[in-house]
């Protein structure tokens, strides 16, 4: 890979300790990749914001690495909701821990931002800019529904990224990187749980492969996120198209091969994704919820009397503040809306063993050690609803 003049001095520790670490990191990625040159990005996302997920180690890096980001760069969600506190409570030294890597980004000047979905509000990227993003969701989707491009980066190569403003020429910055090498027909319209099966169902069957997914024009973006989360869970694939509604469709490789998804293969994933213990938590928003998504709840609760486990939900706080009226219908019901953090990343498994939710994303990190040990019922907010109203 072929560095400017500018870059070797960045390289050769000119402009300081950490950006020297941040461009050797990009450049052994970019050889290990392929890459020609590095190219300039519009933004970076990172992820790995949670000392759930950074512990100690993280802390220490991001110490060593501290610097001025130099594009626009926001941050996943964190352990806890800052300024209202929960969804749980905390010990102290959790708090001090989260709170001391908030401040180091701050120092950065990386956003508050803290969502999975920065595409709404704080950092919307356009049809061919190329970005540096980490957060599995959030790259599939930029990649698939916006057009934008970006590789499936970590946390600590966005935030190189984010330094540099820059990142290595390969793979879904170029056109032949994005093309489809599997053509999945899928003829069962889909619903949001469906599309979120269908994540689940073809994560592990194709591993690395972009699918091209035919049979679902009808497909809203609040679904294809839903599709978006959990395919990137269960899987290492960057993106997908679907026919007729992504922009992306022509980019097909010549020989690619036909997978078809049943109706029953879609209703056997979200059987084998959901127990039938009753949950002491219904938790919605991950990815985080939508204006949109969160105005549907509030129709759904409003005047309505609340039973039963709590009821969670997770978004941004732009979103939060842009939808106030829906949060305080759902609120008043009796449920509770947090940004900042989310259903994986914040430390559940401290007061609840079981959650009901209608994230494939969700339904396979939560039973997971590291992330809950939880019980998860999967299944549909209406279905999830009847647990709680009335």
């Amino acid at each position: 890979m072929q560095l400017t003049k500018e870059e070797e001095n960045i390289f050769n520790g000119e402009l300081g300790e950490a950006p020297k670490i941040a461009i050797r990191l990009l450049n052994s990625l970019g050889e290990l990749g392929g890459a020609d040159r590095l190219i300039p990005i519009k933004s970076a996302h990172i992820s790995g914001v949670s000392y759930k997920n950074v512990g100690e180690g993280g802390i220490q890096f991001l110490r060593k690495i501290s610097h001025k980001v130099s594009v626009p760069t926001s941050l996943n969600p964190l352990g806890f909701d800052i300024e209202n506190g929960g969804p749980v409570d905390i010990d102290a030294n959790f708090h001090s821990k989260q709170m001391e890597i908030v401040k180091i980004y701050q120092e950065m000047g990386v956003m508050d931002s803290f969502t999975c979905t920065p595409y709404y509000y704080y950092n919307e990227p356009t049809f061919g800019d190329h970005l540096s993003w980490a957060e599995s969701s959030a790259i599939i989707y930029v990649n698939s529904l916006i057009g934008a491009r970006t590789n499936r980066e970590s946390g600590p190569s966005a935030l190189a990224s984010a330094i540099i403003g820059k990142t290595p020429n390969h793979g879904l910055h170029t056109d032949e990187g994005r093309k489809a090498t599997v053509i999945v027909k899928v003829e069962e319209p889909l619903d949001y749980t469906k599309f979120a099966a269908l994540g689940l169902f073809l994560g592990p069957k194709l591993n690395k492969k972009i699918p091209l997914v035919k049979g679902q024009r009808n497909a809203k973006s609040i679904e294809l996120k839903a599709f978006s989360a959990a395919l990137s869970a269960t899987s290492s694939i960057p993106m997908f198209h679907v026919e007729g509604v992504t922009k992306e469709t022509g980019l097909v490789a010549d020989s690619a091969e036909i997978m078809e998804v049943t109706k029953e293969d879609i209703s056997d994933t979200i059987s084998k994704n959901s127990t039938q213990q009753e949950p002491e938590l219904i938790a919605i928003g991950c990815p985080h919820l939508s204006s949109e998504e969160l105005t549907y709840i509030a129709g759904l609760v409003k005047g309505k009397k609340k039973i039963g486990p709590d009821l969670f939900l997770f978004t941004s706080r732009e979103v939060k503040a842009n939808s106030s009226e829906a949060v305080r219908i759902i609120e008043n019901f009796g449920g509770k809306v947090f940004a900042d953090t989310c259903m994986v990343v914040s430390p559940l498994s401290n007061n609840y063993s079981s959650t009901g939710t209608n994230s494939g994303k969700a339904s396979f990190y939560l039973p997971l050690k590291g992330y809950g040990n939880q019980k998860v019922a999967f299944m549909g907010i209406l279905d999830l609803l009847k647990w709680v109203i009335a």
